[in-house]
């Protein structure tokens, strides 16, 4: 069965707390693509190139508004572009590469709860690990409040500034419950409980507060730098992740080995903020969850869908010319079918409940690796057949807590590119380096480029015979090669069912995604008993391979309006050109050049009703890549003056040349 990783958050500083992150912080910072404008000084700039070409006049007012905005727009666009040269200078370390970062950020846990404890002395203490770009810790408290968070903090400083020692003591078990007991502290005693190795380690700051921990930690409060530490949001969260037990205040920070560090770290959170696919879902109404549906449903709008059906169609054409029959195959099933598979017993708490169907029990598929078996159960096969390769858009239903629902990224119902691969096992080296090839081609028409992968082999427990294990890694191990990717062995990590291979993206962040899995499956071909007839005309069972490379259309689309910010490449945008009108009187003729793009298979609208000002304004607050706009001289000559996000002032063309400009653009995925 394929088991993609659950959909989850951009990026853990934006998250949900009871969300797992599925992206990585970048080790270094990467400034805004520079192609993000201000919206103000373009109107003005294509507005003066309108007058000048055409022979409008402009009021001295009109004139020296213009260049007011210019100058301010230049300095601006210096002190930024100043500013993000030096922050992209700043190396950002990894709790990885860094042991001392480690250090800083565990300790910053402590000394965050000991503040708190003295702030509130009834709090209780539970865990507090360090994380991906910081800490957090756990208190069984009253709800906080921003105003108490820069207590807090401030609290911390005073520690941090008193030098206090880190003091490493090893206690009996007995010791520790005694004195855990004496505190008063009933999710330490838990805590201890699960701990099997003795003996017990506890921490102390000075001699003022201590916690259970097996470490590291800096030697002293005085290593930590004040100025590069901040205490960032408050949430809640469940106790052990468990939604019966008490919710907790859950207090996130975040912590560098100095203040340039934390600046550079701010500033690209900042800009992962307005990145943000669900503001920018909303800011260029691409899509939405509506309430009254319920959570994690996805609603397309018509741009949004318009972007999905580019994908799907590119999707489609690849996987055609790759060898890909199709499919589209039901959305429920009966519930013996799941039973088969496998499903109802290791992924139920997944899937929705049962229904009632004329007296049979039906269920909303989580997954579609059934429907094809079933398919190629159809009719029996020769070992001449082989490969057989079948894909599908195929949506699935995952029940999820509405806690966890996150934008694009985790939602109930979502559309997998999902294919499965069913070949003899001499072939899975050339089919695993076919679907590598399919990958990078479909990626790299998005802008993808980088890429990190990892080979996870046999887990302790699995299915299947050792040497089809050994047969199939291999096999996997030799397609990367071949494919020259560098790659990581993740040892053991591997589905019970079989090796796989999983690839991630780099957006234009440096954030890291999951999307890409390749997948060979022992068990499904078991369960199902599907087989085939070898050249001795006897039955044996094939491969499977389950693979997947956008994952799923909605959280790719996510990753795709976060890495462009909204702002698509000419062949994705959902519109491609405005035409824009100077006054009413031009609007039969922009009717003529709009009905042209679109008879010519370019996404264009005819925008009016409004100044030329604010209708420059609109699109480009609307990220749209031209504009034509259109003038008593364009009727006269049958042009157009363009206006391209991209590359600026275009000039005057004739129709037929704005035409095959675009479409020249579009073919070659570039811009204009």
């Amino acid at each position: 069965m394929l088991i993609l990783q659950r959909m989850a958050t951009s990026s853990s500083f934006l998250s949900t707390p009871l969300l797992k992150s599925s992206s990585s912080f970048p080790t270094h910072f990467l400034s805004p693509l520079k192609h993000c404008v201000s919206a103000p000084s373009t109107e003005f700039r294509a507005l003066a190139l309108y007058r000048n070409r055409n022979g409008v006049s402009t009021s001295s007012a009109a004139v020296a508004t213009e260049a007011q905005v210019s100058t301010q727009d230049d300095k601006l666009k210096e002190t930024q572009k100043e500013k993000s040269d030096k922050l992209e200078k700043v190396v950002l370390p990894t709790n990885e590469s860094s042991e001392s970062l480690l250090r800083i950020r565990h300790t910053c846990a402590h000394v965050m709860a000991m503040a708190v404890q003295k702030l509130f002395p009834d709090a209780k203490v539970t865990i507090g690990p360090w994380i991906e770009n910081g800490f957090y810790y756990d208190f069984d408290m009253e709800p906080l409040t921003d105003k108490e968070l820069k207590r807090i903090k401030k609290e911390m400083d005073r520690i941090i500034g008193r030098n206090l020692p880190l003091i490493r003591e090893e206690v009996s078990r007995d010791e520790a419950q005694r004195r855990i007991t004496a505190l008063n502290e009933p999710y330490k005693l838990e805590i201890l409980d699960s701990i099997k190795e003795d003996p017990i380690t506890i921490y102390h700051i000075g001699n003022e507060w201590w916690d259970l921990c097996a470490g590291p930690h800096v030697e002293y409060t005085g290593k930590i730098n004040r100025k590069a530490v901040e205490l960032e949001s408050i949430a809640g969260a469940y106790w052990r992740g468990d939604e019966k037990k008490p919710m907790l205040q859950r207090i996130y920070g975040t912590a560098w080995e100095s203040e340039d560090q934390l600046k550079a770290y701010l500033h690209f959170k900042e800009e992962a903020k307005r990145r943000d696919h669900r503001r920018l879902g909303q800011v260029l109404d691409l899509f939405s969850i509506q309430n009254d549906a319920g959570g994690g449903l996805v609603f397309w709008h018509p741009k949004g869908a318009i972007v999905r059906h580019v994908i799907e169609d590119l999707w489609k054409k690849i996987h055609i010319e790759r060898g890909y029959d199709l499919l589209y195959t039901p959305h429920v099933a009966k519930a013996d079918l799941w039973q088969i598979s496998g499903h109802l017993d290791f992924y139920k708490e997944n899937m929705y409940d049962q229904m009632n169907i004329e007296d049979e029990l039906y269920q909303l598929r989580p997954m579609n690796c059934p429907y094809h078996i079933l398919i190629y159960k159809r009719r029996p096969h020769s070992y001449h057949d082989f490969p057989i390769r079948v894909a599908e858009l195929g949506t699935v239903y995952r029940y999820e807590l509405s806690g966890s629902l996150h934008g694009l990224f985790r939602v109930r119902g979502f559309t997998q590119d999902d294919a499965h691969i069913f070949c003899l096992g001499d072939q899975i080296k050339d089919e695993i380096r076919g679907v590598l090839d399919l990958t990078e081609e479909l990626l790299l028409q998005f802008g993808f480029s980088k890429y990190e992968v990892n080979l996870s082999t046999r887990p302790e427990k699995s299915v299947g015979d050792d040497d089809i294990w050994v047969k199939a890694t291999s096999a996997l191990r030799d397609a990367l090669d071949d494919k020259g990717w560098s790659y990581q062995i993740d040892d053991g990590g591997g589905a019970f069912y079989g090796p796989k291979i999983d690839l991630k993206i780099e957006d234009a962040l440096g954030r890291k995604w999951q999307c890409s899995t390749i997948q060979v499956d022992f068990n499904l071909p078991q369960r199902f008993d599907i087989t085939y007839v070898d050249s001795n005309s006897e039955k044996k069972r094939p491969i499977m391979i389950h693979r997947a490379v956008l994952g799923s259309l909605e959280r790719f689309f996510g990753v795709l309006i976060e890495h462009y910010a909204g702002d698509f490449p000419l062949w994705l945008s959902p519109v491609q050109a405005h035409v824009l009108p100077v006054t009413d009187t031009q609007l039969d003729y922009c009717k003529e050049v709009t009905n042209k793009l679109k008879a010519n298979g370019i996404r264009g609208e005819l925008c009016h009703g409004e100044r030329l000002p604010k209708l420059i304004r609109n699109s480009e607050m609307l990220k749209i890549p031209l504009m034509a706009v259109v003038g008593a001289k364009e009727v006269e000559t049958g042009t157009v003056t363009v206006r391209s996000r991209y590359g600026g002032d275009l000039g005057t063309m004739a129709i037929d040349d704005f035409v095959s400009t675009i479409k020249s653009a579009i073919e070659s995925r570039a811009s204009i």
